[in-house]
């Protein structure tokens, strides 16, 4: 019994890292530059790039979810269930995101060259999905994954299946990710801001310690006979 669960808080941990470097790697900073569209050709590449690591984050955000649910809903399947079902929500949108991203090429290929009044109109649509891709990315990807990683942690935190500092800060950082996906949304502070960057942060920082924690200590041993340590 001790091997199995051992494997799938490894895999986990593992998809942390990989959804994280994939996260990184998928930003693209042309669309962070004025008057992006000119350059968006030049730059097809980053775009692609950006897309095809957006990609790789369905499968890590989902992943993570399904490795650990055979092990959390020994222990508490409500919170367990609720868990893998927000992570699935948060997977979809990564894929409106990836879309979106698409979707900027052939925009920005008919702009070169386009007369005026054309280029007006796709200066508009090239807009609408940046800046959906934005909403998309911080808001509806941000906030089912900060309440399914509350529902993780929240059993985490009750079963004592990681340290509890470790869990409470969990708790944390994904109430602050939350409150900056509604700064966001309401228009008071942009994506690339301090305040959005630092709220978020903490959660990003603790994903990576509870990643390790998972590689090398896996959960308590309650868990694997199914006792808990409340």
């Amino acid at each position: 019994m001790w091997q199995r669960p051992r494997r799938a808080t490894t895999v986990a941990g593992v998809l942390v890292v990989v959804g994280t470097v994939a996260g990184a790697l998928s930003v693209v900073p042309v669309l962070e530059q004025p008057g992006y569209l000119d350059r968006l050709t030049a730059h097809h590449g980053q775009v692609v790039r950006g897309a095809v690591f957006q990609a790789v984050m369905v499968p890590a955000c989902a992943g993570f979810a399904v490795a650990l649910h055979p092990l959390l809903r020994r222990t508490d399947p409500g919170l367990g269930a609720a868990f893998v079902g927000f992570r699935f929500v948060a997977a979809a949108f990564h894929l409106v995101g990836v879309v979106a991203l698409a979707l900027l090429l052939p925009v920005g290929e008919a702009y070169d060259g386009a007369p005026a009044a054309v280029a007006a109109s796709l200066e508009v649509q090239a807009e609408l999905l940046r800046v959906g891709r934005d909403l998309v990315n911080h808001v509806a990807v941000i906030v089912p994954l900060a309440l399914g990683d509350t529902a993780l942690f929240a059993v985490l935190h009750r079963r004592r299946l990681v340290p509890r500092w470790l869990s409470g800060c969990g708790l944390a950082g994904a109430a602050l990710s939350v409150v900056a996906s509604v700064l966001l949304l309401a228009g008071a502070v942009p994506v690339v801001s301090a305040v959005y960057l630092g709220l978020n942060a903490p959660l990003g920082v603790q994903s990576l310690v509870l990643a390790g924690w998972l590689v090398v200590k896996g959960f308590a041993g309650g868990v694997l006979s199914g006792r808990s340590s409340s």
